[in-house]
C-alpha cells in the first residue's frame, strides 16, 4: 500500500521521501487539497511498468497487423493529414 502524503509535507521532507522510494521501495502518493495528483515511484516499478506498456504496445500491433485490410504506410498517412 503506498503512502500519502501532502505536496506541502513533500517539500519539507523531499530528502526523506526520496529516500523511501529509493531505497525502501515505497511508492507515494502525492495530494494536493486531498486530492491525489502524482506518485513517486523506485527506478525499477517505473522501468517495469515501461515494460509492461512496451508488451501491451506489442501485442496490439501483433493484432492489428493480424486483422484483414490493407496496410497503408506512414508515408501516405502523413500525407493524407498534410504532415
Amino acid at each position: 500500500m503506498a503512502t500519502t502524503i501532502s505536496t506541502a509535507d513533500a517539500r519539507k521532507n523531499f530528502a526523506d521521501i526520496v529516500n523511501k522510494v529509493a531505497y525502501g521501495k515505497e511508492p507515494i502518493v502525492l495530494t494536493r487539497r486531498g486530492q491525489k495528483i502524482a506518485a513517486l515511484v523506485s527506478i525499477d516499478e517505473l522501468e517495469l511498468l515501461q515494460q509492461l506498456e512496451d508488451r501491451m504496445d506489442i501485442e496490439d500491433a501483433k493484432k492489428a497487423l493480424a486483422e484483414p485490410g490493407d496496410n497503408l504506410s506512414a508515408q501516405a498517412i502523413w500525407q493524407e493529414l498534410g504532415l
